[in-house]
């Protein structure tokens, strides 16, 4: 009988953590994040009815970096072949490390060459961070036109990955 009670117990309390799970990330977040040039940005400053990809990274993460050096040459074979996959995806680089350290990888990667790519740090309010459960960057959400979640990478993935789901948003 104690066996039979115990193992009642231990289901329910799986039962009870799972339940207690974060809300599915299904739609964007709400975030504020202030970039390096001291200006707050929202997603309330999001186009409309244009596709979002939100990346979570850290300025020194060697994975964060290459994403972004494939994300520059991903926009120069664009410009020479006139194709906008990546291009017509607003990008959303958020961290939660301190603006200089922002403001060096930004300009280390000259990202003022790309309006569709906001770069911002959420400080310690750590908003988007928890509301992904980020455990290792970079994190990577891609959300459709209407903003709801397409696909999201708990883990690096290839860049051909990101531009398949990229081509079908």
């Amino acid at each position: 009988m104690k066996k039979l009670l115990c193992l009642f117990l231990l289901f329910y309390g799986i039962a009870n953590v799972y339940a207690q799970k974060p809300a599915a990330i299904n739609t964007l977040p709400k975030y504020k994040l202030l970039r390096s040039d001291s200006t707050w940005v929202t997603q309330a400053n999001l186009k409309k009815g244009k596709p979002v990809m939100i990346i979570y990274f850290a300025p020194d993460c060697s994975h964060c970096q290459r994403l972004t050096y494939e994300m520059q040459e991903e926009f120069k074979k664009e410009t020479k072949l006139n194709l906008k996959p990546l291009a017509h995806v607003q990008i959303v680089m958020a961290t939660w490390a301190e603006l200089r350290a922002i403001k060096v990888f930004y300009n280390d990667f000259g990202l003022v060459k790309y309006p569709n790519i906001t770069v911002g740090t959420e400080g310690n309010t750590y908003t988007l961070l928890r509301f992904y459960n980020v455990s290792t960057t970079p994190y990577i959400a891609i959300y459709s036109k209407t903003g709801q979640l397409v696909k999201a990478f708990a883990k690096v993935p290839k860049f051909e990955e990101i531009m398949a789901v990229l081509n079908k948003v």
